[in-house]
């Protein structure tokens, strides 16, 4: 995509050729171009405009209905904030105060655009010229044109003098190749930018990569890690006067409609456990009812206030599973009842697989080096019935745990 091309599919012909393009996109591609060309489409707009319908149909799972009419890039989308995630950081930033919002890095607009929807003007800054073009583009087609401003240029020379609050979600893969970058150094805007953001602007936020290095973080800043539907999407740095605690998980529930609070009750727009980030839990044997916590609370380093929260220990100090007598409802792990504690054999467990019948089994592990596939093979499974194996670690020896799932209701 180039800007020639963006053009081209915001004139009326690119519209038309957007909507055919729609209308045969998810099925065999060479059928689609075909398709495109016997309705009199141009080669290059029926490509440009096949790329954008494909792209619109992958991007709706994160933005939901309005993906429809966004303009979009590969790098772009896989890199882009989720509708929920983003409202969420919104809503927060404009109840800390926040009326007008630099977004360094913008991007194709998600964090822009969320912002503006909670009503925060926003000036937006993207060094690549046809991403930048994008994002304007999808704030108008929001109708958001009125609230935020997309300037292509460096993030680091906009003056942040204009703005009470500041978001940078650097770049971290490669121009040109789309390769993960892990070095937070080679960031763009760079590493040493984003943490000296948060002492020139005193309401600033910073999306970093969910496997950020603990000892990365900037004191003094909360960081919080995010997932959705049990998939660990992102994790921000709250500086300033933004912090309100040292470590965040906060867990949404898109699938399942609002999640429980951490009591269990209904209501609740997103589920968050806090706490130091520096508490280890306690370790005892394996229980009755095995806890597998969420990924956002093993990230943060929340184990040990789950832990304290559900009345349960570790098997062994180095393996986030928690071990309880009692099955509690809880927003922030899954939970299993153990039915068999054997230390690790492949002749004895898939002798008693065989013997209670047990053809499908989900395999869960942390600590284990054992593939689980090769392991489904190896079994030789047969039978009706079903059982969840968890291959981990008790006390430092290779164990596994045949389970069960424990109903929402206990």
């Amino acid at each position: 995509m180039d800007l020639d091309q963006l053009a081209a599919l915001r004139t009326p012909e690119g519209s038309a050729a957007l909507a055919a393009a729609a209308r045969v996109a998810g099925g065999d591609p060479l059928a689609a171009a075909a398709a495109l060309r016997s309705a009199g489409i141009p080669g290059g707009l029926a490509a440009a405009a096949l790329t954008q319908a494909e792209l619109r149909r992958r991007a709706a799972g994160k933005f939901g209905a309005v993906a429809a009419g966004m303009f979009l890039t590969r790098p772009g989308l896989e890199q882009a904030t989720r509708r929920a995630v983003a409202d969420r950081r919104a809503v927060r930033l404009r109840a800390a105060g926040v009326t007008t919002l630099a977004d360094l890095g913008c991007g194709l607009g998600a964090d822009a655009l969320a912002a503006a929807r909670a009503g925060i003007r926003v000036y937006a800054v993207e060094a690549d010229p046809v991403t930048a073009a994008m994002a304007a583009a999808n704030a108008e087609a929001a109708g958001l044109a009125d609230l935020v401003t997309v300037e292509c240029g460096d993030a680091t020379a906009f003056d942040v003098s204009r703005v009470d609050g500041a978001f940078c979600d650097p770049a971290r893969r490669r121009a040109g190749t789309g390769r993960r970058i892990f070095d937070p150094n080679a960031y763009s805007p760079p590493w040493d930018f984003v943490v000296g953001l948060a002492e020139r602007v005193p309401r600033t936020v910073v999306k970093v990569a969910p496997g950020l290095d603990h000892a990365l973080i900037p004191a003094g800043a909360e960081a919080e890690w995010v997932s959705v539907d049990g998939d660990l999407v992102e994790a921000a740095l709250w500086c300033g006067e933004l912090a309100d605690v040292p470590r965040r998980a906060t867990v949404l529930r898109e699938k399942e409609g609002p999640p429980v609070n951490a009591s269990g009750s209904g209501g609740a727009p997103s589920c968050q456990l806090t706490g130091s980030g520096a508490v280890d839990a306690a370790v005892g044997p394996v229980r009755r009812f095995l806890y597998d916590p969420d990924p956002a609370v093993v990230r943060a380093h929340l184990v040990a206030e789950l832990a304290a929260d559900l009345d349960a220990t570790l098997a062994d100090p180095s393996i986030a599973y928690l071990y309880a007598d009692t099955a509690r409802p809880t927003p922030y792990a899954r939970c299993l009842e153990v039915t068999d504690v054997l230390p690790f054999s492949l002749k004895r467990l898939r002798a008693l697989l065989r013997e209670r019948r047990v053809g499908r089994v989900e395999i869960l592990k942390r600590g284990s080096a054992l593939e689980p596939e090769k392991l489904r093979r190896d079994l030789r499974l047969a039978g009706g019935a079903a059982a969840s194996l968890v291959l981990t670690r008790v006390a430092g020896a290779p164990t596994v745990l045949i389970c069960r799932p424990v109903p929402a209701a206990a």
